[in-house]
């Protein structure tokens, strides 16, 4: 993978943490936000982002349109999600009710994001480094379902 792919991945992983955690409701807004976490960006990457990730514009409580991201559940989500995966990690391995997972240098962040947005049940949280994560689950037995299911990630070229 080429490194503008590596970077779109990154910003497209850091698209989505925006809009789930700041009120972004225009197109400058969220170039703004790409461009304080480092991303230099113009306005027609963004406008291409929004529509390569299908975000939607949706009414808050107040009748304010937010971007807000595909649903969690949907299919095409969780192909991205697994893309990321994909090529950010470099193997996984557990122990006890812990999954660690070893990573491409810079890649660890979005790997982990796209661990939490996928909702497993059975992981609590995730804790990231430049290159490494820590994934607590719940039992030993759910850590190495964790790993089973990213090791079928990687061994499986997301679509």
């Amino acid at each position: 993978m080429n490194t503008s792919n590596k970077v779109k991945k990154m910003r497209h992983m850091r698209i989505l943490e925006l809009i789930e955690s700041k009120d972004v409701e225009t197109q400058d807004d969220l170039m703004n936000l790409l461009r304080a976490s480092g991303f230099e960006v113009t306005q027609a990457t963004v406008s291409r982002d929004i529509r390569e990730l299908k975000l939607t514009k949706a009414t808050d409580k107040k009748g304010t349109y937010k971007y807000k991201s595909p649903s969690v559940n949907s299919e095409y989500t969780e192909n991205k999600y697994a893309t990321v995966l994909y090529e950010a990690v470099i193997s996984c391995t557990y122990a006890m009710n812990l999954v660690i997972v070893k990573t491409f240098s810079g890649m660890a962040s979005a790997a982990a994001a796209a661990v939490d947005y996928l909702g497993w049940e059975n992981v609590l949280g995730s804790i990231a480094g430049d290159d490494n994560i820590f994934i607590a689950c719940k039992t030993e037995k759910d850590a190495l379902e964790v790993k089973n299911r990213l090791t079928e990630i990687l061994n499986s070229k997301p679509m």
